[in-house]
């Protein structure tokens, strides 16, 4: 059983020391602050707060919460949540301001309850459709022009060739062809 000095510390606000576990449904109407364990049920009419050395593995219902240890279960809340750079959370969280600092850890869902009366939200037809998400257009841009030939200085001509790039001169013209089918009359002499 926990001590006195363990359990109770300031006016208002009881303290459950890192040594202690506390295992079953708990109940209150005072500030928690949680260093050691508690699992179960845990229900407040004030705030609970889970110092880096606290592990509470319950459902909380709360007015406020203050997490900067572990947390597993979830937690609703009637006016506000807040997780600390230390804290972790594995579980959902029900209450109407939520705020999650960074390096926090936390898996679950967050559910910040309906509008406050007297806010109304924005109108929107009922007929019109969410709009599909697109991915954006590439800027216009002017047809790309075909590549120049590089500029190359003429190449000194090879003997009987004319340099790269001069135009070359007509070819000789061939000799003249045999028909096909054309008998051509040979003569042959023999030497005496």
């Amino acid at each position: 059983m926990a001590s006195p000095k363990e359990l109770s510390g300031i006016a208002g606000n009881t303290v459950i020391g890192p040594s202690i576990l506390i295992n079953g449904k708990l109940t209150g109407d005072e500030d928690l602050t949680v260093r050691g364990r508690v699992e179960g049920e845990l229900a407040l009419t004030r705030t609970l707060i889970v110092e880096p050395s606290g592990v509470v593995k319950a459902n909380v219902s709360v007015k406020n919460a203050v997490v900067s240890g572990v947390v597993v279960g979830n937690i609703a809340a009637t006016e506000s949540v807040e997780l600390t750079r230390d804290g972790r959370m594995v579980g959902d969280i029900r209450s109407p301001r939520v705020i999650i600092v960074d390096g926090a850890s936390f898996r679950g869902r967050v559910d910040m309850g309906e509008l406050a009366p007297g806010r109304p939200l924005p109108e929107r037809p009922r007929t019109m459709a969410r709009p599909a998400v697109r991915a954006p257009l590439a800027p216009a841009r002017p047809p790309a022009l075909p590549p120049r030939p590089p500029v190359r200085a003429p190449v000194p001509a090879v003997a009987g060739r004319p340099p790269m790039g001069a135009k070359a001169p007509p070819a000789p013209p061939l000799p003249p062809t045999v028909a096909v089918g054309a008998k051509k009359k040979i003569v042959v002499k023999k030497k005496k």
